[in-house]
């Protein structure tokens, strides 16, 4: 074994000073090095194809070889299937594919280095074989200065070297680049389109990729095998069965069906999974002469997607007892979907046979873990994991905080990030993103502003995912103005930025700003998707535009084409329900292609309480019934009703109900942010150190309230008890105690910002309006609904939501 010296590689000055220093430093590695060499002879073109492949220590052995003979190829060379590779370029061509296959990408490109500075020749051979070294350790700066060498020596013209060029821009996530080269080729192969289609599919982009396939055909180009498991793809990130049936259709009408691989059939049954039509897919994986383990991943992973886990597990343990046994992308592969379909027994079952099997426990599959229980809610489970691991990547790191921020647990996210700086790592954009959530979730306006402070500080990279995560922070933070500059500065927006932003307006009542950003969206040639939809519908809700949200829907549906979802229908009975269209919105939910969720009724049976309609109000309880009886809310709802029509021994037989089945009624519960830290107060709360102080400025509150007129709305207590009591009770609402607490802890005409967790009531949205204007303080509050701007006496919501 050859002792590696990587020192030696700065012996000479390089031709790449920058990008191969900083490739240097992202390698855990030393690589041997060699000496300079005089230019010889082309390698041999036929290497190409070779198949010899050796490990990481011959590799180094070779290498070292040439670092002793000074590179010259007349000594003999220690293994003997290598002699055919009898010149100097030849070798070192070998040497960099090698280093590549060992996954040593950054030992490629020091030989690459190497021979531009010592004159060897770099053909167009070699050339894709470095570009494929950019893309395992992505290294845009020494991407741009291969692409500079291959115009200067004429090579642009070799349609081999521009697909690597292709793949290599859209992995260093330069899709623009990739599309400026593919549209220069004027030789097109099905390679150069499936390496477009496949970068546009990778970085989600469907509608471009689906454009592509388009041209592609009218272009009169046969796809490759490749190109067709490419093209399979896009269909199932659609999930349009109609245009995934017709994919199938051409395939089989060309022959490419029976002919296929396994991986083209593995394709299909991907795609009708995700169409989630399993029957199809299950004929296609039945119909296989010998299923691959991909093939069974796919087909087990498609049954947990459509919630059939029985049937998933079933054929898990009959892959087992057939001696296929699963690798590490059937685990991770269906970890994922444990955590998308939020199936917590499964993915611990899942977890206890790896361990119970030996199952190597990677960094990788391990952060799949801590994934799948921060979105199943287990943050127990996921930090045990987290604990397990001394050594952590930024990934685990990343993927730890992303399960507190899902599960609202702030401080402890922020507690993660501060330990994992401290210990020396650098966070990326995904962590950002994660620790935004957080602040989204909690109304946590100053931390996010610090967030975005430390981005800049940091030079962290913001692509398009954070700077989306940066506007949704700042709409949901209370702070739309900034969340509509941060929209406005932004050079490139995609669909989901417009969709946060369309979303914000519509969370602060500005339902005619959501609509005008969405005809904007329009006519820039951005197509919606069914989320531009229930932001856009939900902003005629919020703002009582209830033609221009009809318009909206009848668009939706008639002229585009899309098939209404269950959220969408939610959105059209909130609005009816809001206008007092209580039949018409009782008939849409009957006439629903779906069974309508909690969402929908919950939604009808607000404006069954709002306009007092209680027989209709009966009718949307008994289907609440026949969803999850054991749901606190359609109770509450009744109840309320019930208590406001004087129906008092309906509510005693509603709360005896609840008190027999267990069901408990979800406390209010308000937040307040003051110097980076939040507050929690529920009704009558007592437990804060400043609590004495707090009720001191309620009492001033109250007394203030009463001398600008202001009458009680003991309505809002549904409870049978005299008008007195009410009258406190209300009095101890949690925002009541969290704006108290807000006035005495911050400096005189700061706004107060408050986050509650259900609809503010009557009494206190009426309050809080005119304590705005006593205390000439702006209150903005952040309930289930909506936001609500209180200033000088008035609010946003112009008392509608």
């Amino acid at each position: 074994m050859v002792t590696t010296n990587s020192y030696l590689y700065g012996s000479l000055p390089s031709l790449l000073p920058i990008s191969i220093r900083r490739f240097q430093n992202s390698n855990q590695y030393h690589s041997p090095t060699f000496k300079s060499t005089q230019h010889q002879q082309k390698p041999n073109a036929s290497y190409i194809q070779h198949e010899l492949h050796i490990n990481l220590n011959a590799t180094q052995q070779l290498h070292g070889h040439f670092i002793k003979t000074s590179s010259n190829c007349s000594y003999q060379v220690p293994f003997a299937a290598l002699e055919s590779y009898s010149s100097n370029a030849a070798m070192h061509s070998f040497l960099i594919t090698s280093y590549i296959k060992n996954n040593h990408p950054e030992d490629a490109a020091k030989i690459y280095a190497y021979m531009r500075r010592t004159d060897t020749e770099v053909d167009n051979f070699i050339i894709p074989s470095v570009l494929k070294a950019c893309c395992l350790r992505p290294s845009f700066l020494l991407g741009q200065e291969v692409h500079g060498f291959v115009v200067k020596n004429g090579f642009q013209g070799d349609v081999f070297v521009c697909n690597a060029l292709i793949m290599m821009y859209s992995e260093v996530g330069s899709l623009a680049l990739a599309r400026l080269i593919f549209d220069k080729i004027e030789n097109k192969d099905a390679v150069s389109w499936s390496t477009m289609i496949r970068s546009y599919d990778r970085s989600g982009l469907v509608d471009e990729a689906l454009n592509l396939l388009r041209d592609m055909h009218v272009m009169g180009v046969k796809p490759s095998e490749i190109a067709m498991v490419s093209m399979t793809h896009v269909f199932a990130q659609l999930a349009d069965l109609k245009l995934g049936k017709a994919m199938h259709a051409y395939l089989i009408r060309n022959g490419k069906c029976g002919k296929s691989g396994v991986p083209l059939s593995t394709a299909l049954i991907d795609m009708y999974g995700k169409c989630e039509n399993l029957a199809y897919a299950r004929r296609l994986f039945d119909g296989l002469y010998e299923a691959s383990v991909i093939s069974w991943t796919t087909m087990i992973a498609a049954y947990f997607r459509c919630n059939n886990l029985n049937e998933g597990v079933r054929l898990f343990v009959k892959m087992l007892g057939e001696g296929v046994l699963p690798n590490k992308i059937t685990i991770l592969s269906l970890v994922k979907e444990c955590g998308t379909q939020g199936a917590l027994d499964l993915g611990k079952w899942l977890h206890a046979f790896a361990l119970r099997t030996g199952f190597p426990m990677s960094l990788v599959l391990a952060t799949a873990f801590i994934d799948m229980y921060g979105k199943c809610g287990d943050v127990r489970s996921a930090r045990s994991v987290f604990d397990s691991f001394k050594r952590k990547d930024l990934m685990m790191w990343s993927a730890m905080i992303s399960a507190y921020a899902q599960n609202n647990c702030s401080d402890d996210a922020f507690d993660i990030f501060v330990h994992m700086t401290g210990c020396g790592i650098r966070p990326n954009e995904i962590t950002m993103v994660s620790l935004l959530m957080v602040c989204a979730k909690a109304g946590s306006l100053e931390m996010g502003k610090w967030i975005h402070s430390y981005i800049d500080k940091q030079g962290i990279k913001v692509d398009m995912i954070l700077e989306t995560s940066l506007v949704d922070m700042y709409a949901k933070c209370g702070d739309i103005d900034a969340a509509h500059r941060l929209f406005d500065a932004a050079t490139n927006r995609d669909v989901s930025m417009w969709n946060a932003m369309i979303s914000g307006f519509a969370m602060h009542g500005h339902g005619e700003a959501a609509l005008e950003l969405f005809e904007e969206m329009e006519a820039l040639g951005i197509t919606p998707n069914d989320i531009t939809f229930i932001g856009a519908l939900h902003g005629c809700s919020h703002s009582g535009l209830l033609q221009e949200g009809k318009r909206l829907f009848h668009k939706m549906v008639h002229e585009l084409g899309f098939v209404p979802k269950v959220e969408h229908y939610g959105c059209m009975v909130d609005l009816l329900g809001r206008a007092g269209l209580l039949d018409e919105a009782k008939e849409l939910v009957e006439n629903m292609p779906m069974r309508p969720n909690m969402a929908v009724l919950g939604s009808l049976l607000a404006a069954c309480k709002l306009h007092k309609n209680i027989k209709l109000g009966e009718w949307v309880a008994k289907q609440f019934l026949s969803l999850e009886p054991q749901k606190c809310g359609y109770n509450v709802l009744m109840s309320n009703m019930y208590a406001s029509a004087n129906r008092w021994g309906d509510v005693a037989d509603i709360r005896r109900g609840m008190k027999d089945e267990g069901i408990v009624k979800e406390p209010g519960v308000s937040y307040i942010e003051v110097n980076g830290s939040l507050y929690e107060f529920i009704t009558g709360d007592g437990e804060h150190p400043n609590a004495k102080k707090i009720y001191e400025m309620v009492d001033e509150m109250r007394e203030k309230l009463e001398v600008a007129g202001y009458t009680p709305d003991v309505s809002s207590v549904l409870l049978n008890i005299d008008n007195e009591e009410k009258e406190t009770a209300l009095n101890y609402h949690s925002e009541k105690l969290a704006i108290a607490y807000g006035l005495i802890s911050t400096a005189p005409g700061v706004p107060i910002r408050i986050v509650k967790n259900l609809r503010i009531c009557d009494d206190c949205h009426n309050a809080t309006k005119l304590l705005s204007k006593i205390y000439e303080r702006e209150i903005i509050v952040r309930d289930r609904n909506r936001f609500h701007h209180f200033k000088e006496g008035s609010c946003s919501c112009g008392d509608y939501w």
